[in-house]
């Protein structure tokens, strides 16, 4: 079994708009969407939900008015601001715990919340594994390596080759979260300073875990010389740029039909891009 991780330096540069594409040119695969903050996979997958399960995070703490002898202690301690007429505002709440150590008659209890759900689906090209974060809530990082382990899950029980995940932007605790057990990452990028500097970030992460890199640049005809320098950095450091994806509008066409692009346009110029880059990740992860 084979595991890939497909990683952008921040949101909105395709890697969701590759990551369903792949999904849809691959076979025996199980995809996972660990973008849980802000998940999007499903809407171009349309999985069938068949399992779900509770997540929950940080814990709460919740005021008994009837042991409460409102003292004001625990207001007057927490830093967060989250305790007003000794009730506890489950939003400003982060769990740290400092208010039922200091209540003097043990009146606050501590108590677990629900904070997402994951969820076991079936596409129309294989198992998925996704989830979604309430939002406000903490603890993403652990929810996305619940997600993953589901999509390891799935590929053992059912004999698939290729786990293939939508990881989260960024380089943050989710995004490590993500990379753990994976053979190989792939980083979108898009032709602009600001994407050249998050795509360094991204490969001294991937770096630091020992991991192979990939990387494939999305729209790259809109600023040729920009491109060319994501190349030449690449060359100089051994890093494989796998696609050339140029910009074409019916990308934006294909996630307004809820369609992968290379399904929704099969013969369209980003379309054919996308299917040369799979044909190179595809020889990468069987070498």
């Amino acid at each position: 079994m084979r595991k890939m991780t497909i990683l952008s330096g921040k949101g909105g540069t395709g890697k969701t708009t590759v990551a369903a594409s792949f999904a849809a040119l691959s076979s025996n695969a199980v995809f996972a969407d660990c973008d849980v903050d802000a998940s999007n996979l499903h809407l171009l997958l349309k999985p069938e939900v068949k399992e779900t399960i509770v997540f929950k995070g940080l814990n709460l703490a919740v005021i008994d008015p009837e042991r409460c002898t409102q003292c004001g202690l625990c207001e007057e301690k927490c830093r967060f601001n989250a305790i007003h007429d000794f009730t506890v505002d489950s939003i400003h709440c982060e769990g740290c715990k400092v208010c039922v150590q200091v209540c003097p008659v043990q009146a606050i209890d501590f108590v677990e919340r629900i904070c997402g759900h994951a969820y076991i689906s079936e596409t129309e090209y294989g198992p998925m594994s996704h989830a979604n974060l309430i939002p406000g809530m903490e603890n993403s990082g652990k929810l996305v390596t619940l997600v993953r382990q589901n999509s390891k899950r799935l590929a053992e029980e059912g004999g698939h080759e290729l786990v293939l995940v939508d990881g989260p932007p960024g380089i943050g605790c989710p995004v490590i979260a993500s990379l753990a057990d994976i053979d190989k990452g792939l980083v979108i990028v898009e032709p602009t300073l600001s994407g050249i500097h998050d795509l360094k970030r991204a490969l001294q992460l991937l770096e630091h875990f020992k991991l192979e890199s990939l990387v494939c640049v999305n729209k790259h005809d809109l600023n040729d010389e920009n491109t060319a320098e994501i190349q030449d950095f690449c060359d100089q450091n051994g890093i494989d740029v796998i696609g050339l994806i140029p910009f074409d509008p019916v990308v934006t066409e294909a996630m307004v039909a809820g369609q992968p692009v290379v399904e929704f346009s099969p013969d369209g110029k980003a379309s054919k891009a996308i299917k040369e880059a799979w044909g190179r990740v595809k020889a990468h992860l069987d070498a």
